[in-house]
């Protein structure tokens, strides 16, 4: 590695901590850090007056509408695909979300039939926006103004799921009372980005429309934020927050709209200051609330809307006041970025613990911008390394969803980022010589001893993760003690994650659902009981070893009275091509056999079958199992006094099937009935 390189890593390392350190923080703790908030009274202090940001949205970081060379600069040659795009949709035809696809969320639990099309609206209004101002001459404002418009004549902009946190507990909205979700927040920041950049050329098609769009924010977006007859509805401003209470992507993700919402649109200075002042204790709660080391306990399917969320409300807090509040030397706010850089284990499959996917692309754009905000070569490296993609690297581009607020920010370091691309385009080295040094800042071992996350890379190729923590984690499944373990970037033992979201997902019957059950996670069965739901399900002596790549906890906090267990040790070692597990137990007293399930991707074949590995054909040894999968093997040796069994999982959910396939299996061993009190279970599983 040469010099440079090494300079690069060295902070890569410090996250991960000292090479040995025992967890001892309390899980769910909150601790009042309010970095926020310190750097917001600090600016006040310094500048001697609260109006740090003068109302009317003149701090925006982009050209006016009508700068042509500006915004000609900051697209550059990907104005003609965003016109393309927006060419498309000049006859778009905006759809009507009718009261029945509300209701359909009450009767059937479905959330799809409604959040389909205003999906796809929000979708078209950005396109339409962005390829305004990339070509300037009028021909999609017609079309944005009827986007406008039709936005403004819905009721609401909140889902039909998150509706019952009205008065009415009803799916479907209620005029009366005004709430703020994920989704109202962000379109209603879309529409003050239109209203900020086309408000003059809208009022010459009808003033009428320009009063729609102010009125509409005004009473769905700015006004609910200081409403506090709706504050429990709003619960993710935590300003009421207890012990025990989760703050999760709610927070950042509301709270950055929020803010764009009144920095762009607030004309009232008093106003503004009131809602700075709010709105920067309220994400300093989330900041608060999660752990300093920096992990995303929702997985980084939810990175984007958490940490990535949170970078957005600090860069608009930092651009809107002139870089005088920053936290962009901020260890917990760097450490928070690059969790999703050490999550990537390749080929778009990431560790995906509680609800998050196992396969997906980070959002290149807000990791590049967040790398470069906070000084990590190691982010933007990675965010250069995810345009590679069918033997090239791709070019940069300004993604066209429905976040308008990304798409801008996106623009800002396209230029820069496509430098980047074409200087590694003619460099006359191999391509997976590039990819690995646009890698090499990653440790091969990273700790989260607050999180109780674990990730080892085995230098054959090799990844595996666990976790500790406990059974009250935001998007929880009850999977304290799990892990997962990858051979080349491809699936062996896994976690299966979560089916589409439907109205049981988040109710009473969550763990009525299979793949929240510990009994689907590479778990054991105590004494044939599972573990349980809540917060005082947890590990205990959760000690990383990173030196010797050696995990372990005592997982029987997290199972309930009736499993009769003291202790159950469970300890992980990897080693090259071989991973350890030995699970060293004491319970009170003997109720039904133990039995050590393992939830793996690929056939199972048991001892005296026969199978295919390597092209050859072999009989399964007596005390092994082998696991077959698609593009890896490994064979699991057992203990004697262990009986294995497989059950398949036949799996019909599109948000499972897309990632695994049709089916999953579970490989389960079973003690006899009347096994030892004390003892031990030792696995060793090896890459063939």
């Amino acid at each position: 590695m040469s010099r440079k390189s090494i300079l690069k890593c060295l902070w890569a390392i410090l996250p991960a901590g000292i090479l040995s350190l025992s967890a001892s923080v309390e899980a769910g703790a909150y601790e009042e850090r309010n970095y926020i908030s310190k750097a917001y009274r600090e600016a006040v202090e310094n500048a001697g007056t609260e109006d740090l940001v003068k109302a009317g949205g003149d701090w925006f970081p982009y050209p006016a509408y009508d700068d042509r060379g500006g915004w000609s600069r900051l697209f550059g040659e990907d104005s003609v695909r965003i016109v393309a795009e927006g060419e498309r949709l000049l006859s778009y035809e905006w759809k009507v979300i009718p009261a029945t696809a509300y209701l359909e969320y009450e009767r059937s639990g479905e959330r799809k039939i409604m959040e389909n099309p205003l999906e796809a609206n929000r979708k078209a209004l950005n396109t339409l926006i962005m390829a305004e101002l990339a070509e300037g001459r009028g021909r999609f404002m017609d079309q944005i103004a009827n986007g406008l418009w039709m936005s403004c004549q819905m009721t609401s902009w909140v889902l039909s799921a998150h509706n019952p946190r009205q008065s009415s507990r009803r799916a479907l909205p209620d005029p009366r009372e005004y709430i703020i979700d994920l989704v109202s927040g962000q379109y209603g920041a879309t529409l003050a980005v239109a209203w900020h950049f086309f408000r003059d050329e809208i009022a010459a098609l009808d003033p009428s429309i320009n009063y729609c769009v102010e009125t509409a924010v005004r009473e769905r977006i700015l006004d609910p934020f200081f409403d506090e007859s709706v504050r429990k509805a709003n619960w993710w401003m935590a300003d009421d927050w207890q012990p025990g209470q989760i703050i999760n992507n709610w927070n950042p993700w509301c709270n950055s709209n929020v803010l764009l919402c009144f920095l762009l649109m607030e004309q009232d200075q008093q106003r503004l200051d009131a809602a700075l002042r709010l709105s920067v204790e309220s994400a300093d709660r989330f900041l608060n609330f999660v752990k300093s080391d920096g992990a995303c306990e929702e997985g980084p399917s939810y990175w984007g809307h958490a940490a990535g969320k949170l970078f957005d409300y600090l860069q608009m807090l930092h651009d809107a006041t002139d870089g005088r509040v920053s936290l962009f030397d901020n260890p917990q706010i760097r450490n928070m970025g690059e969790y999703i850089s050490r999550s990537y284990i390749g080929s778009s499959r990431v560790v995906n613990f509680a609800d998050a996917t196992a396969v997906m692309t980070p959002d290149i754009y807000l990791t590049y911008r967040y790398g470069k905000a906070m000084g990590s070569s190691e982010m933007m490296d990675f965010a250069i390394y995810l345009l590679y993609s069918e033997d090239r690297f791709r070019t940069p581009s300004v993604p066209l969803g429905n976040d308008t607020y990304r798409s801008l920010e996106t623009a800002r370091v396209l230029d820069e980022m496509t430098a980047r691309v074409n200087e590694l385009r003619t460099q006359e080295i191999p391509p997976h010589r590039v990819l690995a040094e646009l890698r090499d800042c990653v440790p091969s071992a990273t700790w989260y001893p607050e999180t109780e996350f674990c990730y080892l890379r085995g230098g054959s190729g090799n990844f595996f993760a666990a976790k500790g923590g406990f059974n009250d984690e935001s998007h929880n499944h009850n999977d304290v003690g799990t892990f997962i373990y990858y051979h080349d970037d491809k699936p062996l033992f896994i976690d299966a994650g979560v089916g589409t979201y439907t109205k049981k997902t988040f109710s009473s019957e969550r763990y009525d659902i299979w793949s929240m059950q510990s009994d689907w996670h590479s778990l054991p069965l105590i004494n044939g009981v599972s573990q349980k739901y809540g917060r005082t399900y947890r590990s205990a002596d959760v000690v990383c070893n990173l030196k010797k790549k050696e995990f372990s906890l005592d997982i029987s906090g997290a199972y309930p009275e009736e499993s009769s267990c003291e202790v159950w040790k469970r300890f992980y070692r990897l080693s090259g091509g071989r991973l350890a597990i030995r699970d060293s137990f004491t319970l009170k007293e003997r109720i039904a056999a133990d039995v050590e399930n393992f939830l793996v991707l690929g056939d199972v074949y048991l001892p005296g079958e026969t199978c295919t590995v390597d092209g050859a054909v072999k009989k399964v040894p007596a005390g092994k199992v082998y696991v077959i999968g698609k593009d890896a093997a490994a064979e699991i040796s057992f203990p004697a006094s262990m009986t294995p069994s497989v059950t398949v999982r036949n799996l019909d959910d599109p948000r499972l099937t897309n990632v695994w396939g049709d089916t999953l299996r579970r490989i389960s061993f079973t003690s006899s009935p009347d096994a030892p009190l004390s003892g031990q279970y030792l696995f060793n599983v090896r890459i063939l």
